[in-house]
């Protein structure tokens, strides 16, 4: 199932579209468009730019992704079949999700030509390695919650565009909302509380190259959280 779901995204009309996306847009903006992220503009060894917009990226690409893992299967009737096989929940939701971390890591893989070029055009100036790769585990770690999310929205709806478009939102209050509502001085001393809770205040910390083992014990509870209830869903249909 896992080597099923890789190859149907890759070899999809809207897999590809969807890659072609994640690298033009994150590309556009560290060596094209004259912004602060401009990596040739600022003239330093830097790609913090990669790790600030990488994750606002995702909340597209994932959804992408993960949207029609379920709700294809539903879509189609093959959720039936699916279900009436030798398998648990778990073993199916594992499967699905497997697969969309493949492809995630993939395309992770491949941003690595961001890296090589740093190294190439800014060879006066040194890329600090450690860092990089601790960022870069960073973003698998937030790659990980936000497939766990699409796959839930996904479970929940036959249609794609609606499974699309609620991982979105969901995805943007857990990485945002919980950030902004942090800064809201009504509330009080929740405020702090509110801002952990939040998936940026732990990606921000683990971005910065240094891995927190609560920061990746934070990224793998909500995964198994949103997996957990993604298997409630599947239960609850059976």
């Amino acid at each position: 199932m896992l080597k099923k779901e890789v190859i149907s995204f890759f070899s999809s009309y809207m897999g590809l579209v969807s890659s072609l996306v994640f690298f033009v847009v994150i590309g556009l903006f560290l060596w094209v468009f004259p912004t602060e992220f401009n990596i040739l503009d600022s003239g330093m060894a830097s790609l913090e730019p990669l790790f600030y917009l990488t994750p606002w990226v995702y909340m597209f690409f994932i959804p992408a992704v993960t949207m029609r893992m379920f709700a294809e299967e539903k879509k189609e009737g093959t959720i039936e079949i699916l279900m009436t096989k030798p398998l648990t929940e778990w073993n199916i939701v594992l499967a699905k999700y497997f697969a969309a971390l493949t492809i995630i890591f993939v395309e992770l893989i491949i941003t690595l030509v961001y890296f090589i070029s740093v190294q190439y055009f800014l060879s006066s100036h040194s890329v600090d390695i450690g860092g990089f790769w601790g960022s870069f585990v960073g973003l698998l770690l937030l790659g990980g919650v936000f497939a766990s999310v699409g796959l839930f929205t996904s479970s929940l709806s036959s249609n794609q565009i609606i499974a699309f478009l609620l991982s979105v939102v969901v995805i943007f209050i857990l990485y945002l909302g919980f950030d902004l509502m942090s800064h809201i001085s009504a509330l009080g001393g929740i405020d702090q509380v509110l801002g952990y809770l939040g998936i940026q205040y732990h990606y921000q910390s683990i971005s910065k190259g240094v891995l927190d083992s609560r920061d990746i014990l934070y990224f793998l509870t909500v995964a198994f959280l949103f997996l957990y209830l993604t298997v409630g869903v599947l239960k609850k249909r059976g």
